[in-house]
């Protein structure tokens, strides 16, 4: 594809952020029909809403029942990040978010700021199995897909987009190709720009989505509380925006010591905030 042709961008809103789809030599109309895929993707795995796929595997807890292919892939996917991630990266806190008063999106208004007794949530792997089609909860469990399903929807869009094409939802982002100049994506992190190609990133931070007397939306499921770690933010370039996903989470729950350490074997680049 010549590096002449068009650049073609679409903003909109979903998944309770602000999202970007772009791509050399595509059509505006194949852009908003990756939007209505993303939103259409985004009710089904929302917990917010009870009627969604996601809410309804959580309230069928305790027997195995039947689940879409993206769901299976999302599960599958968040029990290898909890695995890669020595179990930092934990979907199973939905009690937690629930206890901290994180029952509503942030746009809807104001949480409330009680905190009940928290406890660690347990292991994934503990209350969570899959099948083909099929997954099954252990009694009292909750999955909270947050920032995996956002990475792993950014790279199905961006491979969806054709060849060269970049997609940002709400910061996790997948680019692939040359780029609308040929020399890669440009896109801002940590206050510089980088040049993304065939790569993905991701940005997690305990600065957005707070609330009250310090709540944020952060589990560390070492406590089942909000995150203290010394991090406030950590930003990752990595081989897929899903995996940007888990190293930046992971690293910010690490904290200021090891992070480095960490980033260093699994991400391409990265940036840290205390």
């Amino acid at each position: 594809m010549p590096h002449s042709a068009p650049l073609e961008e679409h903003h909109f809103e979903a998944l309770g952020a602000r999202c970007g789809l772009f791509a050399v030599g595509l059509s505006k109309d194949r852009l908003v029909e990756g939007e209505l895929w993303t939103v259409r993707l985004g009710a089904r795995l929302t917990r917010f809403s009870r009627d969604s796929e996601l809410s309804r595997f959580n309230a069928s807890a305790g027997t195995w029942v039947e689940v879409s292919g993206d769901l299976e892939a999302l599960l599958r996917e968040s029990l290898h990040a909890f695995e890669t991630s020595g179990g930092l990266v934990n979907v199973a806190v939905l009690p937690s978010m629930i206890g901290i008063g994180y029952t509503k999106p942030l746009s809807s208004g104001r949480l409330a700021a009680t905190v009940t007794e928290m406890r660690p949530p347990p292991a994934l792997p503990a209350v969570l199995e899959v099948k083909r089609r099929a997954a099954r909860l252990e009694p009292g469990a909750g999955i909270d897909l947050g920032g995996i399903a956002k990475g792993w929807m950014a790279d199905r869009l961006c491979d969806a987009l054709g060849p060269n094409a970049l997609a940002n939802l709400g910061g996790d982002l997948s680019a692939g190709g040359p780029g609308p100049a040929g020399d890669g994506w440009p896109v801002g992190l940590a206050g510089v720009t980088v040049l993304l190609r065939e790569q993905g990133a991701a940005t997690s931070s305990v600065r957005r989505r707070r609330w009250g007397d310090g709540q944020h939306h952060l589990i560390d499921p070492r406590t089942g509380r909000p995150a203290k770690t010394g991090l406030e933010e950590v930003s990752v370039v990595a081989a897929t925006g899903v995996e940007a996903e888990v190293v930046a989470k992971t690293a910010l729950l690490i904290g200021p010591e090891l992070a480095p350490v960490f980033c260093a074997a699994r991400a391409m680049a990265w940036w840290l905030s205390h």
